[in-house]
């Protein structure tokens, strides 16, 4: 095969390679942020403007924190609470904590402290099955 027939073939197989990475980033969504504080007793309210339905979350540190659990509430009212109880560092992720099934979000509340004032964590949803 010569070079100038072969260009084309070489570029659709480069960007569907380069598009494995962004069809996974679409299956991880934002549910929110918020921050907790060095002494928060009481957990930091995340509203979703919007039910948003998935089947896991996790949780990204922005800054040091220990993180304690998160309460989930559902569209019908039905809550649950994941434990996590750990460290984690600046930019460090928890694993995926599953539901049992795809689920309607409607408020997620974080317990945890910051090392700090403040740390800020972002709160993820899994989309796909």
């Amino acid at each position: 095969m010569n070079i100038k027939k072969a260009v084309p073939y070489l570029f659709v197989t480069l960007s569907f390679f380069g598009n494995m990475s962004a069809a996974q980033a679409y299956d991880q969504i934002t549910l929110g942020r918020t921050i907790l504080l060095k002494h928060g007793e009481h957990g930091a309210k995340i509203p979703l403007v919007v039910c948003r339905n998935t089947n896991a979350i996790k949780v990204k540190a922005e800054r040091n924190l220990h993180l304690e659990r998160i309460k989930v509430t559902f569209r019908n009212g039905e809550t649950r609470n994941i434990s996590f109880y750990r460290d984690l560092k600046k930019n460090q992720e928890t694993s995926w904590r599953k539901f049992s099934y795809k689920r309607c979000v409607k408020i997620l509340e974080v317990y945890g402290n910051s090392d700090g004032t403040r740390a800020g964590v972002k709160v993820y949803g899994r989309q796909k099955d």
